[in-house]
């Protein structure tokens, strides 16, 4: 058997153009001079001599002729000088449509949002974004739909109860959180005001109507009650508040659930008990932001602006006026810290 040859040295050949080279020849062309293109380019002439040596190499041509003062393009360096200049002139045509698309992509805003959330503050936040952002589109689902979506592209933003997100190119921004609250049918009997609350007794025969766990909802009030120790059979669940609220209404159950949950549904609110809950490690929801790292300009951190604006004066403000008997810290804003 005939031995098998080395492999062939493999010449390296041009794949790409360098840019940056052709604009420092092009330079050099028009100038008639690498001192003066030098000046223009804010290079060194090591520099400039550098970039045309590495074309030179590169193209295995002589592109100008150093035998004359000032060096003159050759033939070569004519035919590249001349294709040179319509490729620079198409790369910052390129980058300035770019930069327009991308400036009118900024102010579309793909949204999504939990039902509550679009239900209660999005028609508000839509109002003070119009003047922000040319265009949005809210979409509303469950959270885990929602984030893949956003993972997917088919979402620019999220707000959201809970995530579980693990890339490191999406930035997670805390906006509000609301407590759990016990819901009963209005003419159902309570232990008097100050008297130690116990779930499971305070509902007596009626059974707990849950939301359902395919919702972040539903496993995060699983997860209060656990905590608790209150242990309720699984009868009537749910992923959303209307149906859920109506049977509390019609006393057919109790239920836990948020303000603005019970916001989305106020048109029951007249036929039940809302009782606020002991504060405990659990006994809360957050809402979160979802957004790409470097990828809006700023436009998410207006968003998130606008969204606390929208609670602390519209939102929050509007479910006390109707629950006054819950604490004004059942819907809270985190402190910002100024820039």
């Amino acid at each position: 058997m005939a031995a098998s040859k080395p492999p062939a040295t493999v010449r390296r050949t041009l794949d790409m153009p360098d840019l940056r080279a052709l604009e420092t020849f092009v330079a050099v062309c028009d100038a008639s001079s690498m001192v003066l293109a030098a000046e223009r380019l804010g290079l060194s002439q090591s520099a400039v001599s550098q970039a045309i040596k590495s074309l030179e190499e590169d193209l295995e041509l002589q592109l100008l002729d150093r035998e004359v003062r000032p060096a003159r393009p050759t033939h070569a360096g004519r035919v590249l000088h001349e294709a040179a200049a319509r490729l620079l002139s198409q790369a910052r045509a390129t980058m300035d449509h770019v930069r327009a698309t991308a400036r009118q992509e900024l102010a579309q805003i793909r949204l999504g949002c939990v039902d509550s959330f679009a239900a209660t503050v999005g028609p508000p936040l839509i109002r003070a974004m119009s003047g922000k952002a040319r265009q949005i589109q809210m979409w509303s689902g469950l959270t885990p739909t929602l984030t893949e979506q956003m993972l997917s592209r088919e979402l620019d933003m999220v707000i959201c109860t809970e995530t579980s997100v693990q890339d490191p190119r999406v930035a997670q921004r805390l906006l509000f959180s609301e407590s759990w609250v016990a819901v009963y049918p209005r003419d159902h009997p309570l232990p008097p005001p100050g008297a130690p609350r116990d779930l499971a007794a305070s509902a007596g025969h009626l059974p707990l109507i849950r939301y359902s766990q395919r919702s972040v909802t539903g496993q995060q009030i699983d997860r209060y009650l656990r905590h608790l120790g209150v242990q309720a059979p699984r009868c009537y669940e749910f992923d959303a508040t209307d149906p859920l609220l109506s049977l509390v209404a019609s006393g057919l159950g109790w239920a836990l659930s948020t303000p603005l949950c019970l916001w989305q549904s106020r048109h029951h609110l007249d036929a039940v008990r809302v009782v606020a809950l002991p504060p405990s490690r659990l006994s809360q929801r957050h809402f979160f932001l979802l957004a790409r790292e470097g990828e809006w300009a700023g436009l998410d951190d207006e968003v998130a602006r606008v969204t606390r604006e929208v609670i602390r004066h519209d939102t929050a403000p509007s479910i006390r006026r109707c629950l006054p008997a819950l604490p004004e810290t059942t819907l809270s804003c985190p402190d910002e810290t100024p820039p």
